[in-house]
């Protein structure tokens, strides 16, 4: 094994211990930075799931727009390649398989990753211009895009489908668009992170939902967007009550706060590796430049105001 590789196999072993990525750094990113990363770039990635303008690129393409889900599971998708729906329901984790197959059994026949591919980044671009106006082109936003580039390119990928397929993809040339990828990447690479702490907590796709639901997160109706049957849902609630992880009422008893409590401390900790080599410095830096953007985003009035992701509640 080479000394490189030995070095990066120390730095995420560092992260996940919520240290240093990297012994040179001075002043470590703390895990409250890298939860405040994610709430500023979460939002920028998001509005490729309900912008108009990407739905109108995507039912050009000939996806069904009505709902947001036809070109919802095709437009995340795409990175893996044209793979079914059992990977892309692996992957996704907390979508029920049935309604991940009735959106992706078809997805490919109507066209294919390439064609989702370009067509996500036209809508982004239309998206954004409209979003951020004039201040698309601005020195403020190309610097944030250089920033969070930086942080992107050094995430580890290793064991995260999501993230590695984003990563692999092209850079565009444009500054704005090089923002959003680098937001999807780090998205995708915290979420693979997140499925890994769902995993070894023991919480199954449904049970996930339930006991996430069960904290307050958002509405049991809103989690039930997700596609599974009020059998499933209801049988997932009576294992997590014979664990202590929820009462009959369907609410978190203090065992279940405290395991949801340590899903996200492992889920940040997973995640903390590309700020970590970004440093303090440029993390601060990047959260700076980053208020006004997800400020315009937040006000364009395209994302919900309540997600199944729990921002601001956990």
């Amino acid at each position: 094994m080479s000394e490189n590789v030995r070095g990066v196999e120390t730095a995420e072993s560092r992260a996940t211990a919520g240290g240093p990525a990297f012994a040179e750094s001075p002043a470590p990113v703390e895990l409250s930075r890298v939860r405040q990363l994610w709430h500023l770039l979460e939002p920028l990635h998001a509005v490729l799931y309900y912008a108009p303008e990407v739905f109108e690129e995507a039912a050009a393409l000939g996806y069904d727009t009505e709902e947001r889900w036809p070109s919802y599971f095709p437009l995340r998708a795409a990175p893996l390649g044209p793979v079914g729906g059992e990977r892309v329901a692996s992957a996704f984790y907390s979508f029920s398989p049935r309604m991940v197959a009735e959106h992706m059994d078809s997805a490919w026949s109507i066209e294919s990753p390439d064609a989702v591919l370009k067509a996500r980044l036209r809508g982004m671009d239309r998206a954004y211009r409209a979003i951020f106006g004039d201040r698309v082109d601005s020195p403020e936003l190309a610097e944030a895009a250089a920033l969070a580039r930086r942080a992107a390119e050094a995430a580890n990928t290793a064991g995260r489908p999501l993230a590695a397929a984003n990563a692999e993809l092209a850079w565009p040339t444009e500054p704005h668009l090089q923002l959003w990828q680098a937001a999807t990447i780090l998205r995708e690479h915290r979420g693979d992170g997140h499925l890994a702490a769902l995993l070894v907590a023991g919480l199954d796709p449904v049970e996930s939902l339930v006991s996430f639901a069960a904290i307050g997160a958002a509405s049991v109706q809103r989690f039930e967007s997700r596609g599974w049957s009020p059998e499933e849902w209801t049988a997932a609630r009576e294992r997590l009550v014979a664990r202590g992880v929820i009462d009959d009422r369907g609410t978190a008893t203090r065992a279940g706060r405290d395991l949801r409590q340590e899903v996200e401390r492992r889920t940040d900790q997973l995640a903390a590796a590309p700020w970590q080599f970004l440093g303090r410095t440029d993390t601060d830096r990047l959260a700076d430049l980053l208020g006004e953007f997800w400020v315009a985003v937040l006000g364009s009035g395209l994302l919900p105001s309540e997600s199944t992701l729990g921002i601001g509640k956990v």
